[in-house]
């Protein structure tokens, strides 16, 4: 069910900041607070809600996602836009997912029918989610990696020099779990092919994004003796076809695909030509997760951990026991 183009919904939309805990480095820098920018769909008495994270490496801003997202309100105020038409309406991106997930959360309030039926699904299952190893030294992630031996699937964020001293410090002191290793476009093919025999002999599961995205034209015909999964080669469904050849695995974020709707189209597609799916997600709060865990569903890779490196969440939060997420309550989102 969608809404009518003839039924006025009112916008707001506003900007939150969350700490995070300590610092969270990637292979681009380093952040100590998160801002999301969230839209809010008003329609009566029923109120639908979305979160975004503008992303600077698609040249995205809190500013210019905000006023994005505004430059709607006058087509949803004259009942001009639903979620069918939205796709068309903005680009794949931030601006695109908060309000296409407000869209979901207002539908499925209105309707009374849970996210699960409107995506085509029985139920929304519990998933087991990897926890994410911040860039750092070897010794420091080692004792990051100690302190979450426990957990069944570790992420471990590198950046070039070091990364084998990094990833043997973290399987050193997580012997039992299953480790992905995500060069967030920070190697070189020469990289690759050096660290990939030795990342292979470690048992790490796979390599996310180890070239730039406008250089990874350079992975088709290499041997990948450890999988490897697409994350900023991959957007939305348009990109799909560069794919090919080139990955085993494609990671789907909503900030990147523009909303639930074309990550649903976007997974689809990505089984039907072989991929293995990867969720994951921007670090953010409960309520941008939600929508993530329905693409989640029947994933080979979950990286929906956000909530868990944030000193704080949405009221209504998402419950973790351990590594397992649990769906959100309709408080929430949904």
């Amino acid at each position: 069910m969608s809404n009518s183009p003839t039924q006025p919904i009112d916008l707001s939309v506003r900007h939150d900041t969350f700490p995070i805990r300590g610092t969270f480095t990637i292979s681009r820098g380093s952040r100590t607070e998160i801002h999301v920018v969230v839209a809010e769909l008003r329609q009566g008495p029923v109120v639908g809600r979305g979160e975004c994270v503008p992303y600077a490496r698609y040249g995205e801003t809190v500013d210019g996602v905000t006023a994005d997202i505004s430059r709607m309100a006058a087509a949803l105020a004259a009942g001009e836009l639903n979620r069918e038409n939205l796709q068309q309406a903005l680009p794949a991106g931030a601006a695109r997912n908060a309000l296409d997930c407000a869209f979901w959360d207002l539908e499925a309030k209105r309707s009374g029918q849970s996210i699960a039926e409107m995506a085509g699904l029985a139920s929304l299952a519990p998933v087991v989610t990897a926890y994410t190893i911040s860039l750092d030294s070897p010794a420091a992630m080692g004792a990051n990696a100690a302190e979450n031996a426990y957990r069944p699937l570790l992420i471990l964020k590198l950046a070039g020099p070091d990364d084998l001293d990094r990833v043997r410090a973290v399987r050193q002191n997580a012997p039992n779990a299953t480790l992905v290793v995500d060069a967030n476009e920070g190697w070189t093919v020469d990289d690759y092919l050096a660290l990939a025999p030795a990342l292979q002999a470690l048992g790490v599961a796979m390599i996310e994004q180890p070239l730039p995205a406008a250089e990874d034209a350079a992975l088709r015909g290499v041997d990948r003796l450890v999988p490897l999964c697409a994350d900023e080669s991959c957007h939305d469904s348009t990109t799909l076809g560069q794919l090919l050849g080139k990955y085993d695995y494609i990671n789907i974020k909503l900030d990147k695909t523009g909303g639930l709707t074309e990550a649903l189209k976007l997974k689809a597609q990505a089984r039907a030509a072989g991929f293995k799916i990867m969720v994951g997600c921007m670090i953010r709060t409960s309520l941008a997760m939600a929508p993530g865990l329905v693409v989640a569903q029947g994933a080979e890779l979950v990286d929906l951990d956000a909530p868990l490196l944030i000193a704080k969440d949405r009221e209504t939060a998402l419950r973790y026991d351990g590594s397992l997420v649990h769906p959100p309550s309709a408080a929430l989102w949904g």
